[in-house]
Parts: C-alpha cells; sequence; structure tokens
C-alpha cells in the first residue's frame, strides 16, 4: 500500500506516525491509579492537613510521598508502571487514638481491567494485592489482678500478611467523576482489617482537580472515619 502527503507539515506527519505505530499513550483520567505523574496537592481530613506529591522520572517511574503538617503522619514510595498495571512500594506511619500507631511497608499492584475490555456501565475498575508488614502499639484492655478494675496499655504488634481490594472510576461529565474503594488485610498473630471509602472528583481544568472523600478503616491498631478534600495540581 502506498501513502502520499502532500502539504503536510514535519510536525504533523511525525504525530501521525507515531499515532499509528502505537506511540501516543491515551490520556487516562486525572483520577487513574497507575498514572505516571508530576503533581503536588493539599489535602485535609481527620483534623490534618497534608501536603503531598509526585515525581515523574521517565513514563515509567514515580516516586511520591505526602506528610501532615505536625510531621506525625507521613508515606513515602514509588511506582513502576508495567504493560498490565503498576506495582507501588510503600513505606508509611499512621496514627490512631490513645497512643496507638502503626507503621506499614508494603509492595503491591494495580491491574486497570479495562485492558480485557471490562469496564460494565462505564466503571474503570482497578483490582489491587500486595504484601504487608505491620508494626506497631495498640490500645488494649487488660483486667487487674482482682478481676474488677481494667487497665488500657499499648500492646506492641507486628505482622506479615497480604491485602486484597478494589478502586472503581466513574466519568460523569468532562469534569465531574466518582470513586470507590474497598480493601481486606490479613496476617499472622491473627491481624486483620478493612477499608471503604469513595468520592466525588472535579477537574478544574488541565492541570488542576478537586475532589471531596469519606473512609473507614478498622483493624487491629484501631478505627478511623472521616471526611476530608484535597487539591492537585499537574505539572
Amino acid at each position: 500500500m502506498t501513502f502520499f502527503i502532500q502539504k503536510t507539515s514535519k510536525a504533523v506527519i511525525i504525530l501521525s506516525v507515531l499515532h499509528l505505530s502505537g506511540a501516543v499513550a491515551e490520556e487516562k483520567h486525572h483520577e487513574d491509579p497507575t498514572k505516571i505523574v508530576t503533581k503536588a496537592g493539599v489535602s485535609y481530613a481527620d483534623d490534618s492537613w497534608k501536603v503531598s506529591g509526585s515525581i515523574g522520572l521517565d513514563e515509567a517511574r514515580m516516586i511520591n510521598g505526602r506528610i501532615s503538617t505536625d510531621g506525625d503522619e507521613w508515606r513515602i514510595g514509588g511506582s513502576w508502571l508495567l504493560p498490565m498495571g503498576i506495582v507501588n512500594f510503600n513505606f508509611s506511619r499512621n496514627d490512631y487514638d490513645d497512643g496507638a500507631y502503626r507503621n506499614n511497608y508494603s509492595i503491591g499492584t494495580f491491574i486497570p481491567l479495562s485492558h480485557f475490555n471490562i469496564q460494565p456501565l462505564g466503571i474503570q475498575l482497578f483490582p489491587m494485592a500486595g504484601y504487608s508488614y505491620n508494626d506497631g502499639e495498640f490500645f488494649e484492655r487488660q483486667e487487674s489482678s482482682d478481676d474488677i478494675l481494667e487497665d488500657y496499655v499499648l500492646t506492641p504488634k507486628t505482622s506479615h500478611g497480604g491485602y486484597v481490594g478494589m478502586f472503581g472510576l466513574r466519568p460523569l461529565s468532562e469534569n465531574w467523576s466518582m470513586m470507590g474503594f474497598g480493601g481486606a488485610n490479613k496476617g499472622s498473630d491473627d491481624y486483620s482489617g478493612y477499608w471503604v471509602g469513595g468520592g466525588v472528583s472535579y477537574k478544574i481544568n488541565a492541570n488542576q482537580s478537586f475532589n471531596t472523600f469519606g473512609v473507614y478503616s478498622d483493624d487491629d491498631f484501631g478505627k478511623r472515619d472521616f471526611i476530608g478534600f484535597s487539591y492537585t495540581y499537574e505539572f
């Protein structure tokens, strides 16, 4: 087959060749968990302000982090985009009521089911699974020696285990989208937990977005439930 191109700029020719070869990637949704991007943001949830950001090292690798303004809670990690999904690793610390806390080390993946043409009712689904290690202290009730009074103490706990979950994304219009997520984890030393949440995202323009969300989680270290919001700027 022969192609004839007349009065066409070099830029158009190059873009056409890239498009035919598949080198031009489809633009991902701004809330897509497999998107490699450089961005910065601020959020408020659970009575705490947090700043976050990520740096795309190339088209497949990214480092990211988040920290509360008081420095008590933080997360740092990285991502590696593969043909069928993305692999993430994270180190984080979360605080709970009464001085309880949890340090978490995890590695896992998101796999977009759109790769398999699975997108029920226009919902983009991203199953997640991985390995996690937790250590910290939880607030435990203990009976005193006279079996009448009760004491509450912080008890150390460590656990190796895994987690599974799902993230869903449903664009409603050019700017509005709905999100939902949930999952559970199970580990050694009888450790278990789960989390659920959802929210609404609004794309302000090509670089800026805003979302509001609610989260409930419960595990051996404590419970957390809050409503928050975040603003993000993509570079």
